[in-house]
């Protein structure tokens, strides 16, 4: 792997420990913070080992880790994704467990990228994905901080998005 690929992973992965390190800390008021605050911390400390040592995912704790955390995830995301699905739930985001599901869902993409980089060397596809996927979760919160009216319509516990 080039340095500048290197680079550039190492820099999407500290952007990524940061967002999940915000997204626990915006959990403090919700109902079931204690949950959720854990689901955001495990990724974002896993994330910020990657970050400053991209060869740990080749350490059997971190893989061991990882695994665990991506199928605790993918069992919340699939009770959320039923409950949408049963619920009729037709707008994913102005619900609270669309947005939960999207937050799974992030999780899970981004430690399964990470989980891959052990295996071959991050290439041009790949660290377009990780440039995305780093990207997507500012842009929505910018997206719902701007847009005071979806706001409007949350439970209290969710207004105080950062």
């Amino acid at each position: 792997m080039g340095k500048g690929r290197v680079c550039a992973w190492k820099v999407c992965n500290l952007i990524m420990a940061l967002f999940f390190a915000l997204a626990a800390y915006v959990q403090v008021n919700d109902p079931d913070a204690g949950m959720w605050i854990v689901l955001y911390s495990v990724p974002s400390l896993l994330t910020l080992l990657v970050g400053l040592h991209p060869d740990i995912t080749g350490n059997f704790l971190w893989k061991i880790l990882s695994d665990l955390h991506v199928l605790a995830c993918c069992l919340g995301a699939t009770c959320l994704g039923w409950f949408l699905v049963s619920h009729k739930k037709g707008h994913v985001i102005q619900e609270e467990e669309g947005r939960e599901l999207s937050g799974l869902v992030i999780i899970i993409l981004w430690m399964i990228l990470c989980r891959s980089s052990e295996k071959s060397a991050i290439d041009g596809v790949r660290l377009a994905i990780a440039l995305c996927i780093s990207a997507l979760p500012f842009m929505i919160w910018l997206y719902i901080y701007l847009n005071t009216e979806m706001r409007a319509l949350w439970p209290e516990h969710c207004k105080t998005v950062i």
